[in-house]
């Protein structure tokens, strides 16, 4: 999302238009910052529940929450590695892990995780991988540990990805084995900026539509 929001922003800039200053960090942390009273005019979150925690904190302007992109989840292996995965109920990962790792963001903090955790559950197949699992700070560090051989496979989502030179997608997780991914946006109940909502509208236009889509995202 940052690859693509930092596109987006650099296409909105232009004669009357600053670019929008960006600051990234987890979505917990950033629905704590904006309910201690940081500044900030949008939120775009990686997870529902913070956003649905701020807005009935009454720190959003109603009517201005909009899912701004989709994504899929997939699973990954090191790219010099054969495995090919068909990924369907009865799946058995703990035999193509073999003995690696299952690399995925932590399922108890980072909502790629929870994703990650409920597709498998869904599936027949955490009980069997739980114990082997490589719980990382978020997605970027699943992958890393893909990348360098630490795990034999990782759970991601489908933009890391693509943005990943070490890694291949080897399975694709049904769309119906996790709750739908999607990232929300809304314009802070605080904001005094009118760029702010200039901003978000040109996110959900027609042409921020395809910087989204230019790099993997779904349509929301």
């Amino acid at each position: 999302m940052q690859d693509a929001l930092d596109a987006a922003a650099d296409r909105y800039a232009g004669p009357g238009r600053p670019r929008p200053i960006l600051s990234y960090a987890a979505s917990s942390a950033l629905a704590r910052q904006i309910a201690a009273g940081a500044p900030a005019d949008l939120f775009v979150s990686a997870d529902e529940p913070w956003m649905g925690d701020i807005e009935r904190r009454g720190l959003i302007v109603p009517r201005t929450r909009a899912n701004l992109a989709g994504n899929r989840l997939v699973l990954v292996a090191p790219v010099t590695s054969r495995a090919r995965v068909v990924i369907r109920p009865g799946l058995d990962l703990g035999r193509t892990l073999g003995k690696g790792r299952l690399a995925m963001a932590d399922p108890d903090a980072v909502p790629a995780g929870r994703y990650g955790k409920a597709a498998l559950e869904r599936l027949g197949a955490w009980r069997g991988v739980a114990g082997r699992v490589a719980r990382a700070e978020n997605v970027r560090a699943a992958l890393a540990l893909v990348e360098r051989g630490a795990a034999a496979l990782g759970i991601v989502y489908a933009t890391d990805a693509r943005a990943a030179r070490g890694v291949r997608v080897v399975g694709v997780f049904p769309a119906a084995s996790h709750p739908p991914i999607r990232y929300p946006i809304a314009r802070l109940a605080r904001s005094r900026d009118p760029g702010g909502e200039a901003f978000r509208r040109f996110l959900l236009s027609r042409r921020g539509q395809a910087i989204f889509k230019r790099y993997g995202f779904t349509a929301p």
